[in-house]
């Protein structure tokens, strides 16, 4: 998806300390010969293999001068116009430094970066001496990444000056005393100035590789040897903790990824893209801040014994820097195959004077137990498998129609995806896939006949991808199912990791290894899953933002484009029900207050999102929060569903309404969207009876 796993090396948060310390004392930092091999043979790799080889140029140099000075300075707070007047002379040598096996460049441009961090910082906690009048009429920007560098040092210490007292008014909004605020902010400064003493060159490395990577392509990376060794253990807590995957972005440790049965995504109180600021031990332990801390600490923080608690202090994905957060309490425990397991419910859908029972088969990820496999365990465990059997089950329950709920699925096996488009379509190709040769294969299913041949529908959203997309779009090409929700992620490609040590002949691990993109997905009907992902036949709200998640958000995403179709025969014509499908689900909801409450959410979490600024006026801010408090009330009084009292949202902290609206909209879209699903389906079953009834 859209962050990249193992990116240590980036700050923007809001650091300082009491003195400055001599730029002279600061850590210089030298690449070794191991590394300027590595990129060297990753560069090669991704001229011959790639399956949209670039040629390491001027061009691909700009662009990765371009990725790295982002990566390091993301919001423009840190670097002045004169250092990127000075990097930009140096902006067609990168790929002349590579070949020559010299990386002085990114190196001596990360000096600069913790030069930067240095002074930056100890003038932001130099303002906290005096506070802040909050009685001025004044904005801070929420994002500055197409904004202006600082050319000079007032401008540079006015843009510092409102981020400072952008973070005290979130403090003070929060009833926290002068004096506390004081404390936590130089705790949080004095922490991100001190981590510039704890890089090490392989941070810089990871870095500048993930730059030149992802400016070959975004699902393209680079781990280093020690980073390939830690990611499993230490960045992704599906062992003993939370079930997610974290990287450091902009400061904070922020979620990449929910594992599928994890004790975070099986709470829906976390999603891509919320920033953890403060971790606290058991139900009653205080929580101790950690924006600005480094990752491998926070993971130590966060992982622990199975059925203790960990109280997480989040800042939403789709909140400002400055806006509410909420303390959130999970049990930590073992990411097993029976939690990531699909999982079945009937939904009773009212037609006229008949009640149709549509059978819900929720699919977190397409897992497979390869161990068991390998070992011959003729029972061993897969999603298709599972699936099968409570078809069988509904069957037996008599469902009049099938709702297969894949948001959030971000895929997984490829074998899995294809066996379950059998269960619902029979023999016949599910997928083509082109490799960098120009070869085209295609996959299919081998399935005598279709488990379920009735009524189908699949619902997706922005969080539906890979796989997901494949089975979705099988689905919709044969015509056999309606398919439902916002459009998919659009991640059509396929990535192989490459490991150098055994490329170059090494004994020891010190190259690490390459992931690059090999081929890409094809629909049987010859378009691609790339960059369009798959397009509902009824579209309903996303929660999620299009524009930070997708492909579509990645500025060189492979484009959209087609091949020849696969030989298949359709199995219905689910286009021809499809008007008459928008007519009923628009009737229905138009009346369906829970809805049209969450339609509502999804409308003001979008207006939300497109605001550029936030008030540093703290009347404004409170009346902001008066609204905020209004709102819920009214929904209370209402009737309409709202977050629970014991959630651990912080009433005082509703600064934004868009808080309140994500927490709603993510709240309610599970059950809003699957209840309207399966009302769709009903409708197939009743508009179509003759033709997609289940054989019972």
């Amino acid at each position: 998806m859209r962050f990249k796993p193992l990116f240590v090396g980036l700050l923007i948060g809001v650091a300082s300390v009491a003195q400055a310390r001599e730029p002279s004392r600061l850590p210089v930092l030298e690449p070794t010969a191991p590394q300027a091999e590595a990129a060297l043979l990753s560069a090669q790799f991704l001229e011959r293999y790639a399956y949209r080889p670039v040629p390491l140029d001027d061009a691909l140099s700009i662009k990765i001068m371009n990725k790295y000075i982002k990566s390091l300075d993301p919001d423009r707070m840190l670097f002045t116009q004169a250092d990127i007047e000075s990097f930009a002379k140096q902006s067609k040598k990168l790929d002349d430094a590579i070949v020559d096996k010299n990386l002085k460049i990114p190196f001596s441009m990360f000096d600069i970066y913790n030069q930067r961090v240095t002074e930056r910082m100890t003038y932001a906690r130099s303002l906290l001496k005096d506070g802040f009048d909050f009685t001025v009429q004044e904005d801070y920007p929420l994002s500055r990444e197409d904004a202006p560098w600082a050319k000079t040092e007032e401008q540079a210490n006015e843009l510092w000056r409102k981020r400072v007292k952008s973070d005290w008014l979130r403090l003070k909004l929060a009833d926290q005393d002068d004096a506390k605020i004081r404390d936590t902010l130089d705790k949080r400064y004095k922490n991100i100035l001190d981590r510039v003493d704890t890089y090490k060159g392989d941070d810089v490395f990871q870095s500048f590789m993930a730059a030149f990577t992802t400016a070959v392509d975004p699902h393209t990376d680079y781990f280093s040897a020690k980073a390939s060794a830690e990611f499993d253990i230490s960045m992704k807590l599906s062992l003993v903790g939370i079930g997610a995957v974290l990287q450091e972005r902009d400061g904070y440790t922020t979620i990449r990824e929910l594992v599928a049965g994890g004790p975070a995504q099986l709470s829906g109180k976390l999603a891509v893209g919320d920033r953890i600021i403060g971790v606290g031990q058991g139900e009653e332990g205080s929580i101790k801040e950690v924006v600005g801390t480094r990752l491998d600490e926070v993971v130590q923080m966060i992982r622990g014994e199975v059925g203790s608690v960990v109280r997480l202090d989040i800042l939403p994905a789709d909140a400002g820097n400055a806006s509410g957060h909420r303390v959130i309490s999970l049990v930590r425990d073992k990411v097993s195959l029976e939690k990531q397991a699909a999982k079945k419910s009937v939904v009773p859908v009212k037609l006229g004077d008949r009640t149709l029972k549509i059978g819900v088969i929720a699919l977190p990820t397409f897992y497979e137990d390869f161990d068991a496999r390998r070992n011959g365990d003729k029972d061993y465990r897969s999603a298709s498998r599972d699936v099968e059997k409570l078809l069988g089950e509904l069957k037996q329950e008599q469902v009049d129609g099938i709702v297969v709920d894949l948001r959030d699925n971000g895929g997984g096996s490829l074998t899995e995806a294809i066996d379950l488009t059998g269960l619902f379509t029979g023999k016949g190709p599910v997928v083509q896939q082109r490799n960098a040769a120009g070869k085209v294969e295609v996959e299919s299913d081998n399935i005598a006949a279709p488990v379920w041949d009735g009524p189908l529908g699949v619902l997706i959203n922005r969080g539906s991808a890979s796989a997901s997309e494949i089975f979705a779009a099988a689905i919709q090409d044969y015509g056999r199912g309606v398919i439902v929700g916002d459009p998919s992620f659009g991640k059509g490609t396929v990535q192989t990791v490459v490991d150098l040590d055994k490329v170059a002949g090494k004994q020891e691990p010190e190259l690490g290894q390459l992931k690059l993109t090999i081929a890409q997905f094809f629909r049987i009907d010859g378009g691609t899953t790339q960059l369009r992902g798959v397009t509902p036949d009824i579209a309903t709200p996303g929660v999620l933002d299009p524009k930070t998640l997708g492909e579509s958000s990645y500025d060189n995403a492979l484009p959209w484009t087609t091949i020849k179709p696969a030989k298949y025969s359709k199995l219905g014509d689910m286009a021809g029900l499809v008007p008459q499908l928008e007519s009923r689900h628009e009737a229905r909801v138009k009346d369906d207050k829970d809805y049209q409450r969450f339609v509502a959410d999804v409308v003001e979490l979008k207006a939300e999102r497109e605001k550029k600024t936030i008030s540093l006026n703290e009347a404004e801010r409170r009346k902001e929060m008066a609204a905020a408090a209004a709102k819920l009330k009214a929904r209370q009084d209402e009737g309409g569903d709202v977050l629970p009292k014991d959630d651990g949202l912080q009433a005082n902290e509703r600064s934004l309404s868009a808080n309140l609206a994500l927490e709603n909209a993510r709240k309610n879209a599970k059950d809003v969207l699957q209840t309207e699903a399966a009302a769709i389906v009903a409708d197939v079953a009743d508009l179509a009876p003759g033709k997609q009834r289940a054989a019972r």
